[in-house]
């Protein structure tokens, strides 16, 4: 079961969970645990959120790493109670052909985020280093310009006073396989597999070698990678929230909450208009 070695976290900030986790027979987290746990992390997530935007801080999450290492879940345990004007997610499809002839860092920059924002990219710049130079879609010569560029870029937003996190999820190739064939098997998700998960799936020994190079050139003091184990979702979740927490200095300004006022005594003026001249949808359920 190969996998990438998890860099340790080392950031303070965010206090994590004090007692021991509730675990299953099988060594997963319990899932009421885990509900609990995860709902008191939203619930700091929607003060950082409050924060940055009071703040007008400029905030980019990255996250790269394995097909069906947990990404997408984790970035929906974030978004879910966020408001999207504030936090928002840039997952770009293959650059059209115009975009092709562009800068190729152009379409990126395009997303970033303005005062008061959060943008989470679901895969990002770094598609030139993994995918598209593993399956053949850029060149040496433009991979090697990448690693030369990369860097620069990164240090250009972080000196605009941008704040740039970037997460990797591993995930082994035995619990890869069984979350592809829940895909398959799940019509939920069969969505989520296709042709290029399949074909990435036989070039497990050339993406590692990329990750790896990558990270070489782009694992950065200025921006480090942070490495999630993504084997068991629930903890890669937990764990990946709690840590961006840490990461970037908030304070609580929600505010207070407050007693609802009696509703006013509706006008005698005003008559509604007949139920049955407006069309309902049908009452199914």
């Amino acid at each position: 079961m190969p996998k990438d070695e998890p860099k340790v976290a080392h950031a303070s900030g965010h206090k994590s969970a004090e007692r021991e986790p509730r675990l299953t027979k099988s060594g997963k987290l319990d899932t009421a645990y885990y509900e609990q746990e995860l709902l008191k992390l939203q619930i700091e997530l929607v003060k950082l959120q409050e924060w940055v935007r009071q703040e007008g801080l400029r905030v980019v999450v990255v996250f790269e790493g394995r097909d069906a290492a947990g990404k997408g879940g984790t970035i929906k345990r974030i978004t879910q109670v966020l408001n999207p004007r504030v936090c928002r997610v840039a997952a770009l499809p293959k650059p059209t052909e115009r975009e092709a002839s562009q800068w190729y860092f152009q379409r990126y920059i395009d997303e970033l985020p303005a005062a008061g924002e959060i943008v989470i990219f679901d895969r990002s710049w770094y598609n030139r280093a993994g995918v598209e130079r593993v399956m053949g879609f850029a060149t040496q010569q433009q991979v090697e310009e990448f690693f030369r560029d990369c860097p620069e870029v990164e240090r250009m937003l972080i000196r605009s006073g941008i704040t740039l996190v970037k997460y990797w999820f591993s995930v082994s190739d035995e619990e890869e396989d069984k979350r592809f064939q829940d895909r398959i098997d799940n019509p939920l998700k069969r969505w989520k597999l296709s042709d290029m998960d399949i074909e990435g799936r036989d070039r497990w020994e050339e993406y590692s070698r990329a990750k790896d190079e990558m990270f070489r050139y782009t694992d950065t003091k200025e921006s480090p990678w942070w490495v999630v184990d993504g084997d068991d979702k629930k903890r890669a979740r937990l764990n990946t929230i709690s840590h961006l927490l840490s990461l970037i200095p908030y304070e609580d300004v929600l505010p207070c909450a407050r007693k609802l006022p009696p509703r006013k005594e509706p006008s005698t003026s005003y008559v509604r208009v007949p139920i049955d001249t407006q069309t309902f949808i049908p009452t199914r359920y």
